[in-house]
């Protein structure tokens, strides 16, 4: 039962993007728009924990 419950709510999931491209593809592009810079602050982030550890966790750049 709870297979076919995951492939329901990722076949809801999937039309309803498939239906925001199509009727509004510029709302669509700007939440792209907007995942991709999630994701870079997110990548910007690590990296500087990651040169912090680098660093012996000195707050000194």
């Amino acid at each position: 039962m709870a297979v076919n419950a995951k492939k329901i709510t990722v076949f809801v999931l999937v039309v309803f993007v498939f239906y925001v491209i199509i009727t509004d593809p510029e709302t669509a592009a700007d939440y792209v728009q907007i995942g991709f810079q999630g994701i870079s602050d997110a990548a910007k982030a690590i990296g500087d924990f990651m040169t912090w550890v680098a660093n012996g966790g000195n707050s000194d750049s």
